[in-house]
């Protein structure tokens, strides 16, 4: 992407401030995928970052500059979407591009991921004629950036799309989860947490420590698999003996993170 692909969206617009909230109730989608990606052997995203709000007052006049920004190598613990500023800041100078950064969930402003589909298989004598390009990286989530596209005209957006070098799609219908069309089933849960279960239960039983470990932030695996949704995962760690009462530095338990980040399909889990 180029840099002029980032636009500082004007903060005071309400259909932006929408976009904002739409942006950190659909994170946890963001963040699943993301969690997958980083188990994958080969690559699957193209892209992944999250947009957020940073300032600087200006000593001599006491006023806020604000820009939004991208941040990537996201981390999530529930509570604080972390990750680094990839962006060269207009005008703020307090910041620069690689620095940390740990926001929490309700000021982040949006989020992104592109998947590239698979290429058709051409068939009969469209072999003969098919062209050799790739298909076009597709967007998921950009809610800052679909309301931006509703205010461009057709050529406008496609300048905007061809500069990113993704299929946005139609921006009155955000999707946030990969096939959200085709396989609704994958809002309820990643078809990867379905497909790898039986190899989970195998991997437990060889490596049984996976249950009772707690990283920095507190977090058991059952904690983990509950940010990112994973209702088979979860299901196959209680079923291993974990202990769901276990509780992060924050004083959450798998539960409290699941009625925080309102994956419905997971509470009737952890409650029993």
């Amino acid at each position: 992407m180029e840099n002029n692909s980032f636009i500082f969206a004007d903060g005071t617009d309400p259909k932006m401030i929408e976009a904002y909230k739409k942006a950190q109730e659909t994170f946890k989608y963001f963040w699943r995928e993301q969690s997958w990606e980083y188990r994958r052997i080969v690559p699957g995203l193209n892209l992944s970052c999250v947009k957020a709000a940073f300032s600087q007052e200006d000593p001599e006049t006491g006023e806020n500059t604000v820009e939004h920004m991208w941040i990537n190598d996201i981390d999530f613990d529930g509570d604080h979407v972390k990750g680094y500023l990839i962006n060269e800041p207009n005008t703020l100078t307090n910041i620069q591009p690689g620095d940390y950064f740990e926001i929490p969930l309700n000021e982040i402003s949006d989020w992104l991921f592109a998947i590239t589909p698979p290429a058709p298989t051409p068939k009969g004598l469209s072999k003969l004629f098919s062209s050799s390009s790739d298909p076009i990286p597709k967007a998921y989530g950009g809610f800052t950036i679909q309301k931006m596209r509703s205010d461009m005209s057709d050529s406008e957006r496609q300048e905007h799309d061809e500069a990113w070098g993704l299929d946005f799609g139609d921006y009155n219908e955000i999707e946030v989860v990969h096939e959200q069309k085709e396989k609704p089933e994958n809002l309820v849960e990643h078809p990867m947490s379905r497909n790898m279960k039986e190899d989970f239960v195998n991997f437990l039983k060889e490596y049984p420590n996976e249950l009772t470990n707690v990283d920095e932030n507190g977090l058991t695996l059952l904690h983990r698999e509950t940010i990112a949704g994973n209702l088979s995962s979860v299901e196959v760690i209680l079923e291993a003996g974990a202990d769901r009462n276990l509780q992060t530095n924050h004083g959450k338990t798998p539960l409290d993170l699941a009625k925080q980040l309102q994956w419905e399909h997971l509470i009737p889990v952890l409650e029993n």
